[in-house]
Parts: structure tokens; sequence; C-alpha cells
């Protein structure tokens, strides 16, 4: 059916084809798509073309990008400037070693590639497995020695297909991240702060604040955000082996894929994205991928909410704070389009469900025991505040403190025995 596709011998429309993929319905890409698979047909590679995902998102990027003036690129010089200087009053962590870079949407995809490929393969690779496994299971047994040149064709065809999606959801990405950290994983190195200018320039546009205050606000998110990942150089190895872990524990269900294959419409190839988009390919979570999620979402929260009160901390002096503040929660709760496909593609949302308790966990203990013992907690992995903590804080506090926290029965005997005008047995 591929080659009669490719060689126009088809029913399929293309441009549905390229719809179905979530690929762009647009002439460029659909030409790109038949290319694609057509190499992969011939191709005697093995896998995902990551290069491929790359050469995909950097021509995304690349039709949206546009040069910040010289004008702009100075005065967000001088917001993350101040905004250094500011997180110095609300953070005891140091300050970076390498001067924030502004970036272009270009250069950011060509930056932040490399963590996209490698929290997306294990997907990747269960997916082409998964074709082939179908692919073999459904053959005659007189035809098996044909099926292994098949199922290799079928690898490098769902491989190719992947990597297109995977550029097409980063690229749009480079087009709604204002910074490194925007999407709450650590994209660059653990030295390394960035700014997006003219997505900053876009966030802007749609609020009646002064766009100084507006670069000011991110500038000081994105610089505690890398302040904390170079401070803690253990957090981002545990972070992304978090995610890699959990989507390792992702399988295609090939009962489905058969069913799904043996129904296929040339006619409506909507039908594969419809299977794609609403989960119906990938099987329940397992208690083992539940419980890797749980400490995922976890410590998403707890390095989200951290931010936040640092953020809100440096940034008191900015009349509009508050107004930064609740659109950026707003955008962070909804996400964007191209974060739902990755979600899709990767099947990990990137937006903590209880960062709203971390940030108010972590607003208790700064208040409770200040800014060095709360930032202290990041020095070992061991120090990190659970899920039981942000349930109560008051015990993390305890343990800071050196100071025991009783509870309702306890407590009760305690002011029993402390009692001064209890009755005392009179002799």
């Amino acid at each position: 059916m591929l080659r009669e596709f490719l060689e126009g011998n088809s029913d399929i429309d293309p441009a549905k084809l390229a719809s179905a993929a979530g690929l762009p319905n647009d002439p460029e890409a659909v030409a790109q798509l038949i290319a694609q698979l057509q190499n992969a047909l011939s191709s005697s590679g093995d896998g995902v073309n990551w290069g491929l995902a790359l050469e995909q998102a950097k021509g995304v990027a690349a039709r949206t990008t546009v040069v910040s003036l010289p004008a702009e690129r100075s005065k967000l010089e001088q917001a993350l400037h101040v905004a250094a200087l500011w997180l110095d009053e609300a953070t005891s962590l140091s300050e970076l070693s390498s001067e924030p870079r502004l970036m272009s949407r270009t250069e950011w995809v060509t930056a932040s590639m490399g963590v996209w490929s490698q929290l997306a393969e294990p997907v990747a690779t269960s997916i082409s497995n998964s074709l082939a496994e179908v692919l073999q299971q459904q053959a005659p047994e007189e035809m098996s020695e044909m099926m292994d040149g098949a199922s290799e064709l079928m690898r490098n065809v769902g491989g190719t297909l992947f990597a297109m999606q995977l550029g097409h959801v980063v690229g749009q990405l480079s087009t709604e991240v204002v910074s490194a950290g925007d999407v709450g994983i650590p994209l660059l190195d653990t030295e390394q702060a960035a700014i997006v200018p003219q997505n900053i320039a876009d966030f802007s546009a749609g609020l009646d604040i002064p766009v100084d205050q507006v670069q000011l606000y991110l500038s000081v998110r994105e610089l505690a955000h890398a302040r904390l990942f170079r401070h803690a150089r253990w957090l981002r190895l545990q972070l992304l082996s978090s995610i890699t872990e959990f989507a390792r524990g992702i399988r295609i269900d090939t009962e489905r894929l058969e069913a799904l294959a043996e129904g296929f419409d040339p006619a409506n190839p909507e039908e594969l994205r419809d299977a794609m988009t609403s989960g119906a390919l990938i099987p329940p979570k397992s208690p083992e991928q539940l419980e890797a999620l749980a400490r995922l979402e976890t410590m998403l929260a707890l390095i989200e909410g951290w931010v936040d009160v640092v953020t809100a901390q440096a940034s008191f002096r900015l009349p509009r704070m508050d107004a930064i503040a609740e659109t950026v929660k707003r955008r962070r709760a909804s996400g964007g389009p191209a974060e739902s496909a990755f979600a899709t593609l990767v099947g990990l949302e990137l937006r903590p469900r209880r960062l709203r308790e971390a940030a108010q966990m972590w607003q208790k203990v700064t208040d409770a025991v200040g800014v060095d013992k709360r930032d202290a907690l990041w020095s070992q992995p061991d120090l990190i505040p659970t899920s039981a903590d942000i349930d109560n804080p008051a015990a993390l506090i305890a343990r800071i403190t050196g100071v025991a926290v009783l509870d309702d029965i306890d407590q009760a005997i305690e002011d029993l025995l402390n009692d001064d005008t209890s009755e005392r047995p009179t002799e």
C-alpha cells in the first residue's frame, strides 16, 4: 500500500494523510512528507532519523522568526542585569557563571532538540517496534523471510513519520516559549539561561501592562530557574531520567493497531489521527508507570513552586507584578497547542497538577525559616521535600528547625499537663 501510495497509484489523499499525521496541510509540507517517506522506503537504516526532526523544527521556526531590533535586545539585556540583582535579595543560590543568551526561535530549536529527542526516543522506538510486530503477526508463515525486510521498512517509515511529527511540535513550541525554562524542564545545560525576545514581545502584546515590567518579570523567572539547576546539579539528570523512565513504560496496543490496519479506509486517513490523539493505541498505565508519574509530578511541582515564590519575592518592586504573575499562571494552566501535541506524542503533560500547593508550601517554609534554610533543601536529593511535605508543610518546617510537631492526641495531653488552672488533688 505504501509503495502504491508513493508512486501515485493509490486512493489516499496525500493532504489528508499529512493532516492525519499532525502535519500542516499545505503543499510544501505534503511534498516534504512524500519525499521523506520515499527516502525511508529506500533507506537501509533502522530507527528514528533525529536529524530529520531537527530539520523539520528549524524549518517551522524559520518561517516565523523575526530578527529583534538592537534597541529591543539592549532593553532585554538591561532587564536581565536588573533581574540578577533582584534575585540576589530573594535567594541564596549564586548567580550564573555565563551570561544569559538572547535566542531566535531557530536558535532555541537547535539548542533544545537534543533533550526533546532524548525524551521522545523511548516512545518512538515502541511505535516502530509495534508496527513491525503487527506486520510479523499478520503475515503467513511462508512469507516470514519477506517480512524481515518489510519489518525494517515499517520501522523506517514509522521512525520517519515520528521524527517529522516531533520536529513540527518542537518548531511550534519555538513560537510559544519565552525562555529556556518556560516548559518546566531544563532544555539547555545547567550553566545557561536564555530568553526568546520575539516571543516575549508577542506575550506582552495582548496585555495592558508596560512591556518593560513584563520583560523584568520573565527575566527574573528564567534566571531563578537557571540558578536552581546550576546549584542542584543532580536535579537535571534526575528529572530527565524520571521522564525517560516513564516514557520507557509506554507500550502500543498491538491488537488495537491490528484492528485499525484491517479496517483502514484509504479515503479516511483521519481515523489514524483520531486513534493517536484519543490515546486508544496506548494501554492504561501500569502501577510502575503511575508511581513514576507521581514522583515526576511532585518534582515538577516543587521546582515550579519554588520558582514562583522566589520570583514573587524578587519582583515586588514591579507595580503590575500580580497581574503578570496571574497571566503566567493562566498560560501555564492551559498550555498551548504545541504542548498538547507533545503530550500526545510522549504521553506526558509537562504542567504539574500540584503547583499551587507546592508554592504555598515553599512560602510557608520561607516565612518560618528564611531564605537560606529554604534554599539549603536543594543541596542534595535526600533533603528535597516530598509529596507528604506538600500536604503537611508544618512537618517539613519541624524537621528543618528541629522542633517536634505533636499530633492531635499528643497536643491534647500536652495541653492538659501544662494547664495551671486544672484542679489539683487536695491533701
